[in-house]
């Protein structure tokens, strides 16, 4: 696995290479005699098939001598579908950063005023604008600036301080930078600060997976490696960052200097990572947050692309498990605004509910797991290309059909075909309500088989059909970890449910943000109990709402305000502390529900 990361080699290691998800499956074509006995991990996730093929788990095989690994389709990231669209909320600009042009009288005998004064005048006469000062690294050019362009200059100020000076008319560009840093993607969008609008979009693998494929791994990472891991992580994530700034200026022809102010949301644990907070007790109950406040630091500190005295802006936060993309999802649908009684859910590894109008929200945070982004999961995988992101089951023959991303041979199952699986399977009668197989359809289709363990599974995509070299099925123990994590899901919505003395008619409108909400069914994810059985027409999927957030932030100085608002009224609930938690939960393993 480190020979893998210093090669630069597209490998999955979603445990972060502890051996816990068997994801990082290599062939070893030759030099096997060169390597370390199989580890009783290897032994847990590799078939004797496997044994006898020389495969091993790269973050478990030590390499003392030459080797030729290959490393299956299967066991690569690949080109992930990633998702920048989301929820379109129109914002009457009121950036932060401003363009004043102006003329400037000439010193003269008769009039000897500072350079500074001159300037500071001026715009509070024609502009209105008092209380100014001028940036330090302004002022060391500051008397050459005034000058290049016979004293007719742009001065560009972020909030009352003059951050440049630049010679002529140059108030039509002025733009800006929107960040969603999330666990696994990251997405950018230029924003032209004038009009608010994007004008060129980018988005990333987020390059801290080779370091820690989940928060809880990255946060592992930082603290056995110290400051080291900590600047190993920082450095990762802005150079990915400074990768779509790039691109983003490419697309839309501006310079990077041109950007004089950056917005940032992400959950808790990514900021404190980006910005290089110590992040050790964020992972530990009670799980508190460094910082819960915006913050405001220079882009250049960070290594940002962007104006040499840029601002970077970082969206508060509300709790540990509860980041600036939950607060973003909130200013999206204007929860705080509401009459009526709406949910917002915010699919993941953590799943963020939010319940309530603006008398009251409660938000809680459910440790869902990884399960839908693969881990766990014998065939699981990332919604990238090959991956089967649709299933669909007959009733009546048990023909199984599935559609894979790009529409390449299968490698494996997504989030959205697993969700898909658990619903067509438990309406073909392949599972019952408590998750259990149904080994008598055997007798029906040759696509149910027994295991060498005693248990049964499902072949959605024979090896024949695949683009590896097995079957693609879904296992009992599949089913077990898809039960806990849409268990944990709905546990948290029927707990706040109650906490607030609400049923699920009560909710008016059911907001469903994320990417991996967006490309879910939402008739089987509601058929598998993932969420309230509210009617479909009162669903909504308003798609990466993290980024809508960041945009709204980065344009206006009154939703920066509503976002502090956000992070200060939203009430935290903790479901640890529920008493009937437990009974909630063992009523949300069955499916799709135990009323």
């Amino acid at each position: 696995m480190e020979a893998a990361k210093g090669l630069g080699v597209d490998i999955s290691s979603v445990c972060g290479g502890k051996g816990a998800c068997g994801k990082c499956k290599v062939k070893v074509q030759k030099g096997t005699e060169g390597l370390n006995p199989l580890t009783d991990k290897e032994q847990k996730f590799l078939s004797g098939e496997d044994m006898n093929a020389n495969f091993r788990l790269a973050c478990r095989t030590q390499l003392t001598a030459s080797a030729i690994i290959f490393v299956p389709e299967r066991s690569r990231v690949g080109k992930q579908r990633l998702q920048t669209e989301g929820l379109e909320v129109p914002v009457t600009p009121n950036p932060l950063v401003r363009k004043y042009h102006t003329l400037l009288p000439k010193p003269s005998l008769q009039d000897v005023r500072s350079d500074e004064d001159r300037l500071l005048d001026v715009l509070r006469e024609k502009h209105g604008l008092a209380s100014l000062e001028i940036d330090y690294e302004t002022a060391k050019t500051f008397p050459i600036d005034l000058r290049k362009k016979n004293w007719a200059v742009t001065a560009v100020i972020w909030k009352n301080k003059i951050i440049a000076i630049e010679p002529g008319d140059t108030t039509d560009r002025c733009f800006g930078f929107a960040v969603d840093i999330g666990s696994t993607k990251l997405a950018g969008f230029l924003m032209d600060l004038n009009s608010g609008k994007v004008i060129s979009v980018a988005a990333r693998m987020n390059p801290q997976i080779p370091l820690g494929e989940d928060i809880l791994t990255r946060i592992t990472y930082a603290m056995m490696q110290g400051p080291k891991g900590q600047d190993e992580l920082q450095n990762a994530v802005v150079s990915g960052i400074n990768e779509m700034i790039a691109e983003c200026c490419k697309k839309a022809e501006v310079k990077p200097e041109e950007i004089y102010e950056l917005n940032f949301v992400g959950n808790t644990a990514m900021q404190m990572l980006f910005l290089k907070l110590w992040p050790q007790y964020v992972a530990f109950s009670p799980y508190p947050p460094a910082i819960r406040r915006g913050i405001d630091v220079d882009a250049a500190k960070l290594d940002l692309r962007s104006h040499p005295r840029a601002n970077a802006h970082t969206v508060p936060v509300i709790g540990g498990f509860v980041g600036a993309d939950s607060v973003a999802d909130l200013m999206a649908v204007h929860m705080l605004e509401s009459e009526e009684i709406v949910m917002d859910i915010d699919i993941g590894t953590n799943t963020e509910i939010a319940l309530g109008n603006k008398d009251l929200i409660l938000i809680c945070s459910c440790a869902s797991g990884p399960a839908f982004e693969g881990m766990e999961i014998k065939h699981g995988m990332r919604a990238a290309t090959g991956a089967i992101e649709k299933i669909s089951i007959d009733v009546d023959s048990l023909e199984i059909n599935y559609r894979t991303i790009d529409d390449a041979a299968p490698v494996g199952i997504c989030g959205s075909g697993l969700v898909d699986a658990l619903a067509e399977m438990l309406k073909s009668g392949f599972i019952d309500t408590k998750g259990k197989i149904n080994n008598d359809l055997s007798n029906q289709t040759d696509r149910l088989r027994k295991t060498p363990d005693g248990w049964y599974e499902l072949v959605i995509a024979p090896k024949s059909e695949t683009g590896t070299d097995t079957d693609i099925t879904v296992t009992q123990a599949d089913i077990r970890e898809l039960q806990k994590a849409k268990a944990a899901m709905r546990t948290g919505a029927e707990t706040l449910l109650k906490k607030m003395k609400f049923t699920k008619d009560d909710i008016t409108t059911l907001y469903v943000a994320g990417a991996f909400g967006n490309y879910i069914d939402p008739e089987n994810a509601r058929a598998v109990g993932m969420y309230p059985e509210v009617s479909l027409e009162r669903i909504k999927f308003v798609g990466n709402t993290a980024g809508t957030g960041s945009r709204m932030c980065l344009i206006s100085k009154e939703m920066r305000e509503y976002a502090e608002a956000i992070s200060t009224k939203v009430h935290y609930y903790e479901l640890a502390c529920d008493t009937d938690f437990q009974g909630e939960y063992m009523k949300a393993m069955f499916l799709p529900h135990q009323e």
